[in-house]
Order: C-alpha cells, then structure tokens, then sequence
C-alpha cells in the first residue's frame, strides 16, 4: 500500500521546443491540481492570445519571466498533490548554457523525466541530459516520446527513439528507464491512457510517477549522522542534558547500538534518540532527532557519529566529480570553503584531472580550465579529514559544495567518486 504522504522529487529536462512546459500544464491541468483562480487567469490569457482551448504553456510562463531577470540558479520548482503521493517537479532549463542549472534541479531528484521530440529522436540535447542524470545517479529516468499526435501515434516511431537510446545508454549507470509515448498537447498517456495508442500496454506517466517504489533509493545500510549542534538545556528538568542533534543522512539508529565518534574514533553506545515531544526506539534517513550517549565524549559540530563496524573513509585528500557553477573561472589552488553534511572548512582543488566535453562526452585531458558549467574530474585536499562515502552510495554524505570566502557565493557543486 501507498504512503500518501510520501514525497516524490522529479525533474523535467529537454530541449527548448520539446513540449516541456505544455508537460508540466497538462499534468498539473488534469490532476486537478491548479486553483480556480489561476485557472481562470491562464484561460482568460488564452483567449486573449486567441487560442481555441487553454494554453498549457502558460501555466509555467511566470517562471520563465523570472530567468530573463537573470536569477543565478533559475531552477523554478511546481508543488502537487494527488491522493496517492506528493510531487516536487524541478523545472530546469533546457540550453547548454544552463548545465548548472539542471545539475541544481536534478541533485535531489527520485526520478528524471526527460521528453525526446518523435519526429526527432535521440538528439545531443537528449544525451546531455541523460548524462547528467547518469552522473547524478538519479534512480528512475523516465523518457517520455512526446508530440506522437505529430507521427500519427506510430509504434514503429516510437520504438525508433526506444533503440536510440538504448544504444547509447548502455554505458551509463541508470538503473531504471521506462518509456512512454505521450502527447502532451492532447494529454495522451499523460494522466489518462491514449485511446489513439492501443498499442502502448504501460500505464501513463501520472500513474508511474504515483507507483514508483522510492523507498529503496534511501541508503538504509550505512548509519550516517552528521552532527548540527550540542544541545545543553540550562532547565531543572534537563539539567544534565546533553544531546547532539542533526538529520540522520543514511541508515537506521536504534537505542543501544555500539558507535563511533569520527574523527576522534572514541566509542560509545546510544542511550536515547529524542524528539521535541517523544523518544524513540529508532531513527532514520531523513528524520531530525537528538541522540544522546552513554559515554560523556567530546563531540562538536561537523562530527559524524557512524556504526563502529560501518564506517565510512576518512580523508583529506578526495576525488569529485565538480561541476563549476560560477561566472569566474576557478582560480588555480584558490582556497575555498568546502561545505560537506554539517562539516565546514577550508579546501583547495589540487588538481583537475579531466573535463568532460558535455557535447560528445568525451573526456579532454589538457584543457585544465574550469569555466562556468564544466564539468570535471579533480582532486581536492581539505585542512582537515572529513568523513567521505561516495556518491553512488550515499547521495548526502558524497555530495559537497565549494563557496568563495570573499563573496560567500556558492561556486562549485561536486559528487565524491
């Protein structure tokens, strides 16, 4: 059964006349998920432009006003609700100028939806996206073929794009892609079956959005806390309190379990795991409680509190996958602050190993410079160990940012290898 109260994030990647923005109207317009007056505002709009029926478009046109007034990370973000399950749609742009963008979006994404054009096919655009969905380890990739209306609801059409992208693909590491031939215009298969494409025996992307299995993509083996911060309340009731409160990144904690303090390495067990209003027996991914201990160890924040038999590497020196968000190129053995889980500190890119050519995907070796949307292999080496898994495991503790301490800007996301 269903947890109507589970949370689906998923991104929207294509190329600029894709139907993308039609996409998320038709969804949000036949889930019923749109208030009556906006409703009215967007069709009174239509009518005005003289379009025969609603223009779905509109319904993501304001965030398009918003990028033409130059907002650095110009991800613009949908909430809906069915009775099945709640969706954050991340809606990124589709240029190649805006890499950073969809890296942004797609970051903390269950699934990627990404629209191939039928009469098109697989297209560098299409690849770019993929791959940087495979890069980000995205779990479900869902390829939606849209405009069929505009090849006569051919099966042959859309089972071309089906062997386009499996030809390429295959080297990629998605676990999970489906296909569904859409029009998202007319809204087949997109939250009502098609009656024009009785040949498509799957279920329409609403319906797959509702039913994907997301618990698994929780990383529940390795027990990850990074700790916020110490609680010591000064009241007669909790005199001698002390707790360490953060969100549990990855794992299950439970009242009794033998842990480790890292990077100290001292040892305890955990003697209770509190909430503003209750103790639990356990915790998990992505629960916020305070855990206190049944040894008195010197822990601070930017600690990590693991299994003792679990653990995860610690290092100074750490490979990642780097994508370069700023303006300002990379300045070479810069200092940076590394912001990884609650841990930050000072950290320089020691060397960059290798760019990726985001058009053909090849790996370029002598081109060192880092520029706005590149992306690249490098090594950096922090002052002091952090506490590291990677990225393919543990999306939270093997992800990382980079911000520039002269203007407290974020210039760099990165994926720890």
């Amino acid at each position: 059964m269903l947890d109507n109260n589970q949370l689906l994030r998923f991104t929207t990647a294509g190329s600029v006349d894709d139907g993308k923005s039609t996409l998320i109207g038709r969804l949000l317009y036949d889930s019923k998920s749109i208030f009556e007056d906006q409703l009215q505002a967007i069709e009174n709009t239509s009518k005005k432009k003289g379009h025969e029926g609603v223009d779905l478009a509109l319904f993501t046109d304001g965030l398009r006003d918003e990028r033409e007034q130059g907002i650095t990370i110009d991800v613009a973000y949908r909430y809906f609700t069915t009775p099945k399950r709640k969706f954050i749609i991340a809606d990124t742009p589709g240029h190649i100028q805006y890499t950073r963008n969809m890296v942004t979006g797609a970051s903390t994404a269950n699934a990627a939806i990404i629209l191939v054009d039928a009469r098109h096919g697989v297209i560098e655009q299409t690849k770019r996206h993929s791959f940087i969905a495979s890069l980000l380890q995205i779990p479900h990739v869902i390829v939606c073929i849209n405009k069929m209306d505009l090849v006569d609801y051919s099966e042959g059409a859309y089972n071309k794009v089906i062997e386009q992208f499996e030809e390429f693909s295959s080297k990629m590491l998605v676990k999970d892609v489906r296909f569904i031939p859409i029009s998202a215009l007319n809204g087949d298969n997109v939250v009502n079956r098609s009656e024009n494409m009785d040949w498509y025996q799957g279920a329409p992307l609403l319906h797959t959005l509702e039913t994907m299995h997301i618990s698994s993509d929780i990383n529940k083996v390795d027990t990850r806390f990074p700790v916020q911060t110490v609680l010591r309340p000064q009241s007669e009731e909790h005199r001698d309190y002390r707790g360490y409160a953060g969100r549990v990144a990855s794992g299950i904690i439970r009242v009794g379990d033998e842990i480790t303090a890292l990077p100290s390495g001292f040892t305890s067990k955990i003697k209770s795991i509190d909430t503003f209003d209750e103790s639990l027996d356990e915790a998990y991914a992505p629960m916020s409680v305070s855990i206190t201990l049944e040894d008195d160890i010197d822990i601070g924040r930017g600690d990590m509190i693991v299994r003792t038999k679990n653990q995860p590497e610690t290092s100074q020196d750490i490979e990642v996958m780097l994508c370069w968000l700023h303006n300002n190129p990379a300045k070479p053995r810069a200092k940076y602050t590394i912001k990884h889980t609650s841990n930050d500190q000072k950290a320089m890119i020691k060397e960059v190993i290798y760019k990726y050519d985001i058009n053909t995907l090849d790996r370029e070796k002598e081109d060192k410079q880092l520029n706005m949307n590149d992306i690249a292999k490098v090594k950096i080496r922090t002052t002091k160990p952090v506490m590291v898994d990677p990225y393919r495991e543990n999306r939270t503790t093997g992800s990382l940012i980079l911000v520039d301490d002269t203007t407290n800007e974020t210039v760099a996301a990165g994926m720890i290898i």
